[in-house]
């Protein structure tokens, strides 16, 4: 009998070390794995590729004989990016790390509110870059995600 208890101890030590993990997880699958800086960059790397994908297919556009291969290359691939953009601000930051706040903490909750703000905006002027080719709107989402970045960080830390 004592055995099964002295044998039941580092089970409850793991258990009271796994517990807490998977209580505070707010992963799909929680992993615990988070480099939000990292997203960060990738984002800012599909903002770079759709404008030099807006840029390309305005100078293919732009030529006299038209290489129709080439424009519609460059226009799946700008519109890949801008998916992939929306798919990383919806899938990670949305759906994994802005958590939800009440508005009876004013501090909370208007964050929470800022931060839905520009994620929404950020998702619609990407699917703006997917319609066209006009570099305001890639202009306009480097500067929306400069301030995300800042606001996110001013919470989370560059430790995720």
């Amino acid at each position: 009998m004592k055995s099964k208890s002295i044998a039941l101890i580092p089970i409850l030590a793991l258990a009271l070390m796994v517990i807490p993990k998977i209580s505070n997880a707010h992963c799909e699958i929680p992993c615990g794995i988070y480099d939000d800086a990292m997203r960060f960059d990738m984002l800012a790397e599909h903002i770079t590729t759709i404008e030099k994908s807006m840029n390309e297919i305005n100078r293919l556009s732009d030529e006299g004989a038209k290489n129709y291969n080439q424009l519609v290359r460059w226009i799946v691939n700008k519109e890949n990016h801008a998916d992939k953009f929306i798919d990383i601000i919806t899938q990670y930051f949305m759906t994994q790390r802005i958590k939800p706040a009440v508005p009876d903490s004013a501090d909370k909750y208007a964050d929470y509110q800022k931060s839905l703000e520009l994620t929404h905006r950020m998702i619609v002027t990407a699917m703006k870059c997917k319609q066209t080719t006009d570099l305001n709107n890639t202009e306009e989402l480097s500067e929306l995600l400069a301030a995300y970045r800042m606001h996110y960080f001013k919470d989370h830390g560059h430790e995720h």
